[in-house]
């Protein structure tokens, strides 16, 4: 009799294969049909590059320095783990970066690196060994750029393959667990109190301990998932020497890592964080390996070793034995260095593709803890689950879902997520998170209503908070349809400027910006400063994003509080917040088509970023035929009696 989990993985299986397909093949037609100055502006690749010194890093790997000396002011797509290739430039325009112009052609290094560490203007690369010189000699002006990921595809191939094969070990029996309606095995002990936890949280934390085989905490916005799942790492490290804690980004990765830290646990970080400062890092692999006592030494054995390999002549009949002599020493330093770091960590942390990484190799573990669960792929949280016995998984499945490029993948099942699954088929597994601390109420009700069943209440000392709402209402919809612009204004009608780039919306980002202003200026000036109101821009298109960076940062108004506002897509915003949040929808047109905006997700992680304030600049006439926006728009209006500027 077949396996229905085996067939369902199966399936699984094909559908990331047409989503690779997929995938892939747009990359090379982007790559032939984009040219250079648009994959700039997209922040994909940078152009023109000071390429910089070369070392070998604590994983003996060759990695070379590259600095961006353009266009600092465009937030790039590059981060660690990420595959690039270098290309040179022939015949470049003065001051142009398009390699569509007559005259301009590409040519692309016959070699591929990853990124190991990126900063604002500064990257370093891991490239094989022999190929430095190849890029510090060109005579070319050279750039760098985004490859297609064959690693994270392949690693996720490998997990699904070995799920499917399992047979009579742990991994097996989570596999037909998952895929059946079987109830989950538990633990019988007295519940635990925590005092400064709310009682969902508390009892999370609880389910958690009593989980023998799963369980799930299920936090929509501003309820302190991460709060909770802290707390419920700290309680079963109490019972367990060591916890692998993953999830989809390495922002998300970051964000927990650092409140563990805080928290005084001794965390280890596989792979280099995309927040980078001194405290992310220092608690990286790499930097604490670089700072073991024993590594200078491993690093001069290996400097021997990589001289006497370049040594052509004078080698004698005991070369081979000096070599072999050296590596010894050198692998005996590594293990030695290897064990100490992991020995002593309490928590290994690293991305769902990260925990495929060689240093984790043969490694077990008693709990998995997966944050941001509902944004990631099935195949992706299969990667770790190989050295685990339990897992726990956190997140919502009501806000951003996994990214599937292939519509017929999509239509098939391979945005459903592990996490959904069992919320389906275990559903006494899956713990609420029901008090929010974030959101002024009602920015959190209509929320709480439409996605949660009303589920999700506000915190009182949230109610009691005083802000710049004491004389405002904290909800306003702009409708962008009905604003006159001027004749020397772009029109408020979307355009559509490419594929994956998006649409813009030029009148609506000008409306935006006047608004914020505006809004800036009712509140008063000074307040802005004194208080540190922060202030997120958010529109789903990148496009429009670009536009109202750009906007903001010719505009003299704000250079004063230019730190304090955010401009990026909702991707971008997942696990933030702002004080007052600005949404820019661009969607305006006669057929009321709204794209992806039809994802009502999108819109819930949106909406619920805002603490006090929250300003929708939209068409009313284009979203509106949608129920969720109608419904939306009504609650608008009750709340407000009419739609005037803010």
């Amino acid at each position: 009799m077949n396996n229905p989990a085996i067939l369902s993985l199966q399936q699984q299986r094909l559908l990331l294969q047409m989503e690779y397909q997929t995938e892939k093949e747009a990359f090379r037609k982007q790559t032939e049909a984009i040219g250079l100055e648009r994959k700039v502006k997209r922040g994909d690749a940078w152009f023109p590059i000071s390429v910089g010194a070369t070392r070998y890093n604590s994983l003996n790997q060759m990695t070379i320095e590259l600095t961006r000396t353009q266009d600092s002011d465009i937030e790039h797509n590059f981060e660690y783990g990420k595959t690039v290739m270098f290309f040179s430039i022939s015949q470049p325009k003065p001051n142009k970066a398009n390699a569509n112009d007559k005259g301009i052609s590409i040519h692309y290094f016959s070699f591929t690196g990853t990124v190991s560490y990126a900063d604002g203007n500064r990257m370093v690369i891991v490239i094989p060994e022999g190929h430095a010189l190849d890029l510090q000699s060109s005579d070319r002006p050279i750039g760098v750029q985004l490859s297609f990921d064959e690693t994270s595809y392949r690693v996720m191939f490998d997990a699904l393959d070995r799920v499917i094969n399992a047979k009579n070990n742990r991994l097996a029996h989570l596999r037909d667990l998952f895929y059946s309606k079987a109830p989950a095995e538990r633990f019988s002990f007295d519940a635990m109190s925590f005092p400064w936890l709310n009682k969902a949280q508390e009892h999370a934390v609880n389910e958690v301990l009593w989980a023998k085989d799963v369980a799930i905490v299920h936090g929509p916005p501003g309820t302190g998932k991460t709060t909770t799942l802290v707390e419920a790492i700290n309680e079963t490290l109490m019972r367990e020497s060591q916890v692998l804690v993953c999830a989809q980004s390495n922002m998300a990765v970051d964000w927990i890592c650092e409140r563990l830290v805080d928290r005084g646990i001794n965390v280890l970080r596989i792979g280099n964080p995309t927040r980078v400062n001194d405290k992310m890092l220092s608690f990286t692999y790499e930097r604490r390996f670089e700072a073991h006592p024993d590594y200078p030494q491993l690093w001069s054995i290996r400097k021997a070793i990589r001289e006497l390999r370049r040594k052509k002549k004078g080698r004698d009949d005991n070369f081979h034995q000096k070599l072999e002599r050296l590596k010894s020493r050198a692998t005996e330093l590594e293990i030695r260095i290897n064990a100490e770091l992991f020995g002593e960590a309490r928590v290994i942390a690293s991305t769902l593709v990260g925990s495929a990484n060689r240093l984790l190799e043969g490694m077990k573990f008693g709990t998995l803890f997966i944050d941001e669960a509902a944004q990631a792929l099935e195949a992706a949280c299969w990667i770790p689950m190989r050295r685990v016995s339990r897992v726990v998984l956190a997140g919502d499945h009501c806000q951003l879902p996994p990214t599937v490029k292939s519509i017929a993948a999509l239509k098939g099942g391979l945005g459903k997520t592990l996490m959904e699954r069992i919320v389906e088929n275990k559903p006494e597994c899956v713990t609420l998170l029901n008090v929010q601390y974030r959101m002024n109420d009602e920015i959190m009700k209509f929320s709480s209503d439409w996605f949660y069943d009303g589920k999700v209440t506000t915190a009182p000392e949230i109610m009691q908070r005083k802000s710049i709402l004491n004389f405002d209402q904290p909800i306003l919809w702009l409708d962008t349809g009905q604003i006159d612009v001027g004749e020397d204004e772009p029109g408020s009608k979307e355009q559509f400027v490419g594929e994956s780039f998006g649409r813009i919306n030029k009148g609506e980002a000008t409306l935006t910006i006047d608004s914020l202003q505006a809004y800036f200026t009712k509140i008063g000036k000074q307040r802005i400063l004194d208080e540190q109101i922060d202030v997120g821009v958010i529109s789903p298109y990148r496009a429009q994003v670009q536009y109202l960076r750009r906007m903001i940062m010719r505009r003299e108004f704000f250079k004063p509080y230019r730190r304090l506002i955010t401009v990026n897509t909702v991707d971008g915003f997942q696990g933030q917040e702002r004080d007052i949040i600005l949404i820019s929808m661009v969607r305006a047109n006669e057929n009321g088509e709204i794209g992806f905006l039809r994802d009502l997700r999108r819109m819930n992680v949106a909406m619920t970023r805002a603490r006090m304030k929250l300003i929708i600049l939209g068409d009313v006439a284009t979203l509106t035929r949608h129920p969720f926006y109608n419904k939306l728009w009504e609650y608008v209006l009750k709340l407000n009696g009419s739609t005037i500027e803010p």
